[in-house]
């Protein structure tokens, strides 16, 4: 999903430069562990993971919050965004190319086996395996390993020194290489995966906090369990005894339980709270920034949108014709932020100066004039211009004030096309089967502009559902990623982002906070950088 520049903490790195991100703690009670019940479990919201629970596989939220609940990788990432190291001991190299990676003694995964080095390798070469590539959306994190191959079948430059260190050869240098690998998909696997990969996602072994409650704790469409992991002695110890995770397919039923007290922690609020929340928990709710961007895709493979003159006209006026400060303050309350960018600002490097930002501000004028201009090229009709959203998410407010500003900027047909789940959205949006416009959005896997331009808009990258592609910009991402320092990438990144305002494969739309209330029975509620609690913090 994503990457960037920032302090690593405790991990040894070449040529890094600090990032310190503000308003990512909660200003909830932060309590005393101590007058919790260390074997509470703690209630919290979720939704259906798209995919069975594979690391490498995983790369929504709902599959994501679990995943990263039940397994740890070399490093973690605390509330702010900054790194410790978890498995790994140390992360150094001489030339930001070769890195030398060596692991603490006595970590072990659930099944009691040893979590070795070759867990990581040979996790990280499946991962990268075209032959793997239908189980696999996460390969393209290794693109710039050397040795990985898109077209054919990927031979990683990993080499095991000894079962508690390793060295990753880079296609390129990379200073902050160690960044990322705390996202996901560099988790390590144990041995039992790779007989039947398939009944593995459906019950994952890994070497995290917690670990699954048992055969079938994962109820499909209703939630999972998970338990402490009592072998565990990370940097995520959990001051709880578990977690349910419970699958919502509204967010006003998830509110209304945690009013009813059928629910501790909820992590996101629907439409229909904004005017209330802060009232309803004075106490225990929160308001901040997190790395979390939403947009608007309209996929290349529509008629009228397609890679040429009529589509960047028509993409630029739907862009125009859209009052995102209207729909951020009435319906949303001012919980969003009108976007001036595809990333977002609690990230480095972020401006709200790009060279063509004037395209995401509402002009009805100017967008009219763009819309008559496609019209010229090849005339739009009657055809109805559609957003899809999944119902089970709180979008059928705003996409509904988003159809009816562009429908009466333009004077066109425009509306939302819902689908039930966010399951059955997904299985149309990654498939490349959408009909129409659809939402989308991205939560940084670690906070970097590159996080967030490369999985959505690299061309065939794993996320790149609009299946957009430019070589220019491709070759931005490539100089940003193989640059020297922070600066230097980041600059090439937002020479990036002038193209995509070009081009807006995805029409930036605003940037989310986390709005978040908790039950007052339970205490140490902190919700991270990324908008995720700190579930292991969590008493009762």
């Amino acid at each position: 999903m994503k990457k960037t520049r920032m302090g690593l903490g405790a991990i040894a790195v070449v040529g890094t430069a600090a990032l310190v991100l503000t308003g990512c703690a909660s200003g909830g009670d932060s309590g005393d562990s101590a007058s919790g019940d260390s074997s509470a479990i703690i209630s919290t919201n979720g939704t259906e993971p798209e995919n069975p629970l594979i690391p490498s596989d995983t790369t929504e939220t709902g599959g994501g919050r679990i995943v990263t609940s039940i397994f740890s990788g070399l490093i973690s990432y605390n509330a702010d965004g900054t790194t410790k190291n978890e498995v790994a001991d140390s992360i150094e190299s001489d030339d930001a190319t070769l890195w030398t990676v060596k692991l603490k003694d006595g970590w072990k995964f659930t099944d009691g086996t040893d979590v070795t080095s070759e867990s990581f390798t040979k996790a990280w070469n499946w991962a990268a395996s075209f032959d793997n590539a239908a189980t696999s959306s996460g390969a393209s994190f290794f693109e710039n390993f050397k040795g990985y191959d898109d077209t054919a079948q990927s031979d990683l430059a990993l080499t095991v020194v000894s079962p508690t260190e390793f060295t990753v050869e880079l296609s390129a240098p990379e200073a902050d290489f160690p960044l990322r690998l705390g996202y996901s998909a560099y988790s390590p696997l144990p041995e039992s995966f790779y007989a039947d990969p398939a009944a593995f996602g459906e019950n994952p072994v890994g070497n995290g906090p917690y670990m699954l409650d048992g055969e079938g704790a994962w109820t499909h469409n209703q939630g999972i369990k998970l338990v402490t992991n009592p072998d565990y002695d990370g940097n995520r110890k959990p001051k709880n005894g578990g977690l349910d995770i419970n699958f919502y397919t509204s967010l006003d039923s998830a509110y209304a339980d945690v009013q009813g007290g059928n629910l501790d922690v909820l992590d996101q609020i629907g439409p229909a709270a904004f005017q209330t929340y802060q009232s309803d928990f004075p106490d225990t709710n929160t308001n901040q920034p997190a790395a979390v961007f939403q947009g608007m895709t309209i996929p290349q493979y529509l008629a009228h949108f397609g890679d040429d003159e009529e589509g960047k006209l028509r993409r630029q006026a739907i862009s125009m014709a859209i009052n995102r400060d209207d729909v951020t303050k009435v319906i949303f309350q001012g919980t969003r932020t009108p976007a001036k960018d595809f990333t977002s600002p609690v990230i480095p490097g972020y401006t709200d100066e790009l060279k063509g930002e004037d395209v995401l501000s509402f002009d009805a004028d100017k967008a009219k004039d763009l819309w008559d201009q496609a019209d010229a090229i090849s005339p739009y009709g009657d055809t109805v211009f559609t957003i899809g959203y999944n119902s089970d998410g709180g979008h059928q407010e705003w996409v509904d004030a988003t159809t009816n500003s562009i429908a009466k900027t333009l004077g066109i047909k425009a509306e939302g096309k819902p689908y039930p789940t966010f399951a059955e959205f997904r299985t149309d949006a990654s498939g490349g089967a959408m009909t129409g416009a659809f939402r989308s959005g991205w939560q940084a896997d670690y906070p970097s502009l590159y996080n967030f331009l490369s999985p959505t808009m690299a061309t065939n990258a794993s996320s790149n559902d609009g299946k957009y592609s430019n070589p220019e910009f491709d070759e931005l991402l490539a100089k940003g990623s193989a640059a020297s320092d922070v600066d230097e990438a980041n600059g090439y990144y937002q020479k990036a982002q002038e193209i995509l305002l070009e081009d807006l494969p995805i029409v930036p739309l605003w940037y989310a906070n986390v709005n978040g209330v908790w039950a007052d029975t339970v205490s140490n509620v902190v919700y991270g950088w990324d908008s995720v609690p700190l579930y292991s913090d969590i008493t009762k």
